[in-house]
């Protein structure tokens, strides 16, 4: 999707690279609403597993969305107890709500979340976010559609699930198997874009998430997992269904309106160093081709059937151009949304202008293959006029595409790539801290991130500097991902008993 005046494009994914081991690599989010007997078992249970599988700092965030129940305490407890735990509290419900929040406020470059019950192996989560560390992949799910997960779950819980993402595929294009399972990373820098166009607050976020980056062309992967449905969830079907269906209604009105600015998380062509200073590379033909094939037949339709009502009120020239400007100016407009997805108003006049010179030579080809045709026959069959102007109008159709394509409709995608993408500062988002740099020496590897007491992501010390989500500590704007420390076989923390 692309506009005439976007901003800029995301830069290149890249491996985060060795670096301040100070700060968490990861930052898992568990969403909580009156979770106060589940909460313990599962914080423990993740807490002693990524400390056994994951290499590098973690840290666990309670989010809890405003529960009446004693989950506070519980949270406030382990958060004492274990340095790599935080609790943070919100007074108004919703899952959406809570990650946006969370997310926006962690320092760590790779952000995911989980359910609190745990349904999904954790045995999942580290080649969940190996791609978004490696810089392979902006987003990466977990799908209990893919063939290779094994599932446990009743057959209601089976039928609403693959209904709601057939829903998806019909209705918005979805290409992801599983938008409902709760078990998702994205990379920081991504969701600093991304998030800020996700309106929804409850259940539906994450799917409108996914709908969004797909649609604006980021990568991302699936992850098969082993999935054990939790008999006790609290989980309101009816209601979530219509939530739902409500935001697929939402988001498709707008996608369709095109009043999103994709265009400002796209990623530039060519990930490796080597494609990056390749020019003018022609993007998406093959979509473009279908698009104008799909536009092309309505619009000789259209013509067709408005040639044949023309006729009946003048000649066959007359009938002709009429019918060709009307389809002409219906043509370029379907064309310029849906082919080539230019949205908004800028240019759509210049547009039109074009794409009347470009109706001009189609008027020339049909023209001439009637008169043609009037020359060799001085009385046609009608049948035989509207064979003549099929033909001609498949010979006009290549021309078109190649006019609309090189002129009309130009790709200026490579000079969006020189500007940088801006981050939304607003005065409501949640400041976070950092501890100071300490510069390395370049020649030598930082050690890997040790499993130590970390500083809250939310403190608020005198030995910290304060700053909005996505704000560098200089007051710019700019990717702060994190940088990490290759992980080596003679690495090796003397703390850690293994």
């Amino acid at each position: 999707m692309r506009t005439d005046s976007s901003p800029g494009t995301l830069p290149a994914r890249e491996h985060l690279p060795a670096g301040d081991a100070g700060t968490p690599v990861l930052d898992v989010v568990i969403p909580v609403y009156n979770e106060e007997k589940d909460l313990q078992p599962c914080v423990l249970r993740l807490h002693e597993h990524l400390k056994r599988t994951f290499p590098y700092a973690f840290r666990i965030t309670i989010a809890d969305n405003a529960s009446i129940d004693t989950t506070p305490q519980v949270a406030a407890r382990l958060e004492s107890e274990i340095p790599e735990v935080k609790s943070f509290r919100l007074e108004q419900k919703g899952r959406g709500r809570a990650l946006r929040t969370v997310w926006s406020a962690s320092d760590a470059p790779i952000l995911a979340y989980m359910d609190v019950d745990l349904s999904t192996d954790l045995n999942a989560l580290l080649p969940l976010v190996a791609p978004l560390i490696s810089g392979h992949s902006d987003l990466a799910i977990g799908s209990r559609l893919a063939r290779s997960s094994r599932v446990v779950r009743g057959a209601k819980r089976e039928f609403i699930s693959r209904t709601y993402n057939l829903i998806l595929r019909g209705s918005l294009q979805a290409r992801f198997s599983d938008a409902q399972c709760g078990f998702k990373a994205i990379r920081r820098d991504v969701a600093q874009a991304l998030l800020p166009l996700v309106e929804d607050t409850g259940w539906f976020f994450d799917t409108e998430m996914l709908v969004l980056a797909e649609r604006a062309g980021l990568r991302i992967h699936e992850v098969p997992v082993d999935w054990v449905d939790d008999p006790n969830s609290t989980v309101h079907i009816v209601k979530t269904a219509t939530e739902d269906l409500k935001g697929v209604w939402r988001v498709g009105k707008a996608l369709a309106s095109g009043s999103l600015p994709l265009d400002r998380v796209t990623r530039p062509f060519g990930d490796d160093p080597r494609d990056r200073d390749i020019q003018d590379v022609p993007k998406g033909l093959a979509r473009q081709l279908v698009g104008f094939c799909v536009v092309g037949g309505l619009s000789t339709l259209f013509y067709l059937v408005l040639y044949s009502a023309f006729r009946q009120f003048g000649g066959s020239q007359i009938a002709n151009a009429l019918a060709l400007l009307v389809s002409a100016v219906a043509n370029t407009a379907a064309n310029r949304r849906l082919t080539f997805g230019v949205r908004g108003r800028g240019g759509a006049v210049r547009h039109q202008a074009q794409g009347l010179v470009v109706f001009a030579i189609g008027l020339a080809l049909t023209s001439g293959s009637l008169a043609a045709l009037n020359a060799a026959s001085s009385d046609p069959a009608h049948s035989t006029e509207l064979a003549v102007l099929v033909a001609a109008n498949l010979a006009a159709t290549v021309l078109r595409f190649l006019l609309f394509r090189a002129w009309v409709f130009p790709d200026r995608g490579d000079s969006a790539g020189e500007s940088t993408v801006v981050a939304i500062n607003t005065p409501s988002s949640p400041t976070y801290s950092t501890a100071p740099h300490h510069p390395q020496n370049p020649g030598s590897y930082a050690p890997l991130p040790q499993r130590q007491p970390q500083q809250s992501a939310y403190d608020t010390s005198p030995n910290t500097t304060q700053f909005r989500a996505g704000e560098a500590a200089d007051g710019t704007w700019r990717d702060a991902t994190m940088q990490l420390q290759p992980v080596r076989p003679h690495d090796t923390d003397p703390r850690d008993p293994r």
